[in-house]
């Protein structure tokens, strides 16, 4: 069948029976469909690392100061619109429970307190990788503090200084500072010359381009006792959606009202659904597909999360902004997308985007994951 008649058909029965009938009819067919443009991707990296290693280092130089310009006035770079969180309450929220995690801060905090228990009397060292404007740092020791647990430090380490600055400043604000220590480095100059307890990667991993290097100086930091958690995204490079998942997204388009086509970061309308790489010109997104496959290369997992695809385009800031909480049309319109995506993910027709996990250098005793999604389930092998 030609794609044009696949999203013809896929408009057809989603007005008429609805995202589960979608699924039924289209999306068992899109899972084969990966190979062509994963090769693309294989070729073209294969080309731009066959030019020589200074092409590459002026490359990377260059992304590395476009990242940093980026991000040199973001103030806030966890602010959602608000259908995200009616999404998170309805279809995040129930299996996060399901699993025992209260919230990423509060899972960040619950392995650094359970940490600082061990020996009272010895100061827990915690790094945290990516901190940007460190946010989620003051929290987790404004936490800790609240809960009476003193014995810590906990290391922000980011490229950004801007974002440094900011998180310092943030730091004296809550009064705080004494018990944070900020390192402006990429991961290359990070100089590991203790042992971590914990280390902590809050959306921060899918701006990192040396992952290997990253991931062994984390295994290095966290020795044989250490545990490294994250919450990260883990789709393909550049944010963009693979083709089975794309192709979902372009038949729901179609049939969608063109009030919820408006781009709130690119500031425009987009009448067909514009499956933009976010890569361009700086890190964001730079080598995301790569994070699950080299994470279970390198570490052992206790707990493992992984959730998100189709969703991701509805609820984020680019068009979640269109939707408005209040409207039960629109929360109709989410929910229909939610239970769509949980199916794509649960029959392995799609790949999740987005993970929560906690992982060791030495083997694990089990795992805790949701239902069959397992790390080697969720991994899209492109």
């Amino acid at each position: 069948m030609a794609n044009s008649n696949i999203v013809g058909k896929g408009v057809r029965i989603w007005r008429a029976e609805g995202g589960m009938a979608l699924f039924t009819h289209v999306g068992r067919k899109l899972f084969r469909r990966g190979g062509i443009i994963a090769s693309v991707d294989r070729i073209l990296g294969k080309f731009w690392k066959c030019r020589g290693g200074d092409c590459v280092e002026q490359q990377y130089g260059h992304r590395l100061k476009q990242e940093i310009a980026n991000f040199r006035n973001v103030t806030n770079v966890h602010d959602l619109p608000a259908i995200f969180h009616y999404w998170a309450d309805k279809f995040l929220r129930p299996k996060c429970h399901e699993l025992d995690i209260p919230g990423v801060t509060e899972l960040f905090v619950r392995y650094a307190s359970a940490a600082c228990h061990v020996d009272p009397t010895q100061t827990c060292h915690f790094a945290s990788l990516g901190a940007g404007n460190c946010e989620t740092e003051v929290a987790i020791v404004e936490q800790l503090l609240a809960s009476n647990v003193r014995n810590f430090v906990l290391e922000c380490v980011d490229v950004n200084p801007h974002m440094l600055a900011r998180g310092c400043e943030l730091a004296v604000v809550k009064q705080v500072a004494h018990h944070l220590r900020f390192i402006e480095s990429d991961i290359n100059g990070w100089d590991i010359d203790r042992g971590y307890a914990v280390v902590f990667a809050n959306q921060s991993l899918h701006h990192f381009q040396e992952l290997e290097v990253l991931f062994q100086k984390t295994r290095q930091a966290i020795g044989d006792e250490g545990v490294f958690v994250i919450s990260d995204v883990i789709g393909r490079n550049g944010h963009l959606r693979w083709p089975e998942a794309l192709e979902v997204v372009q038949s729901v388009w179609r049939s969608m009202p063109d009030r919820y086509k408006y781009n709130h970061l690119l500031r425009r309308h987009e009448q067909i659904y514009d499956n933009w790489d976010c890569s361009v010109g700086g890190f964001e997104g730079i080598r995301a597909q790569d994070i699950l496959p080299l994470l279970i290369k390198t570490f052992h997992f206790e707990l493992f999360f992984a959730y998100g695809n189709v969703s991701d385009i509805f609820i984020d800031r680019a068009f979640g902004h269109n939707f408005d909480a209040a409207l039960e049309e629109d929360r109709n319109f989410i929910d229909r997308i939610g239970i769509l995506d949980d199916e794509l993910i649960e029959t392995g027709t799609v790949k999740p985007t987005h993970l929560i996990a906690a992982m060791r250098s030495t083997p694990c005793t089990a795992i805790k994951v949701y239902r069959h999604l397992t790390p080697e389930f969720c991994v899209r092998h492109s």
